[in-house]
């Protein structure tokens, strides 16, 4: 045999045996994945992921908010990543932010079939999120108070100057709560409001939380929170009540946050989101989180509430457009920046 026949051997005998080892190779399943960017607090939030990890099979990358970035770190990478989408889903923890992603055009339409009994008033009417398990804004008082804040509009009566304290309004849900005051009362009523309630002597603090624990340890009479941190006092034992604010008849109502499920256009894994979102907006996920810690209010009727708290139809709430209430988030930057003194 020459030379050439040799090499020629050796290659069809290389080729086989590659072959032979390709062929050999156990090719099981592809892994499914699915990337989700969450603002919803970790402690409450990776405990579902986990359960939908184990019950699906589907791996789930989660990328969370940290405290400080109050809920804009994650929106704000969403924005970054636009034209390049890493995540599937947007786990909100609020609707605010989730229309400010439709309005830039980063989300998608997805009408998930669990979204049906929830009320119109807590999703997008063209399927771009859906809400699920909400915190109520209410006012956390610390027992000594011989008089309560019945109303939002009590941080100006004289009665209570000095003894009120409001979360810094440029983060998380109190930002989104004056929004929507502006969109209910108009500019000038609400600017009137918060400048008032300045010269009435409420305090600043930089949190929800930190508030909650001023009127806790009796260093401010009351603080409008979110529920689940004026139900954290009350489990902890310490000497608060929670007071749902404007519930008399024709009240402005307490202003609901619910949680909400967003679908990122162009997601690299869209079935597995949308599974997702199927769970996140699902009656068990909603019982999940309201015996958690969290204590959240579910939106579809008939699936428990914790003690603390009274069901949705139960509340007299306020009367708003999220989508609305997102535009003029941005309007107001300018004034908070100046009402908080930046």
């Amino acid at each position: 045999m020459t030379l050439i026949g040799i090499a020629v051997l050796i290659v069809l005998l290389w080729i086989g045996y590659e072959k032979g080892y390709e062929g050999s190779e156990e090719k099981g399943p592809k892994e499914r994945v699915v990337v989700v960017y969450v603002s919803e607090d970790r402690v409450f939030s990776e405990p579902i992921l986990r359960d939908f990890e184990k019950e699906t099979g589907i791996t789930v990358k989660a990328v969370y908010d940290t405290e400080e970035a109050k809920s804009t770190g994650v929106m704000n990478r969403l924005i970054a990543e636009k034209s390049n989408p890493q995540a599937d889903l947007y786990w909100a923890n609020e609707p605010i932010r989730a229309e400010v992603l439709k309005q830039k055009g980063i989300s998608a339409p997805y009408i998930s079939k669990n979204s049906e009994g929830i009320a119109a008033r807590f999703k997008d009417p063209d399927g771009y999120w859906c809400g699920f398990s909400a915190r109520a804004r209410v006012f956390i008082v610390n027992d000594s108070m011989k008089e309560r804040p019945s109303s939002i509009q009590d941080y100006t009566n004289p009665k209570f100057r000095k003894k009120a304290v409001i979360a810094n309004p440029l983060f998380g849900t109190t930002t989104s709560h004056m929004a929507a005051l502006f969109t209910v009362w108009g500019a000038e009523r609400a600017e009137a409001f918060m400048n008032a309630m300045k010269r009435n002597g409420v305090a600043i603090s930089t949190s929800n939380g930190e508030s909650a624990d001023l009127v806790a340890m009796g260093a401010a009479g009351f603080a409008l929170v979110d529920s689940d941190d004026a139900v954290n006092r009350i489990r902890q034992g310490r000497p608060v009540s929670m007071v749902y604010p404007d519930q008399e008849e024709g009240g402005l109502g307490c202003f609901i946050v619910p949680n909400a499920a967003v679908l990122i256009k162009g997601a690299k894994h869209p079935a597995e989101a949308k599974l997702l979102i199927d769970y996140l907006l699902s009656k068990e996920t909603e019982r999940k989180l309201a015996f958690a810690d969290c204590a959240q209010i579910p939106l579809h009727a008939g699936v428990p509430v914790p003690p603390e708290l009274k069901p949705l139809d139960k509340i007299r709430t306020m009367n708003v457009d999220y989508a609305k209430v997102a535009e003029e988030m941005v309007k107001i930057q300018p004034f908070l920046k100046q009402w908080a003194g930046l």
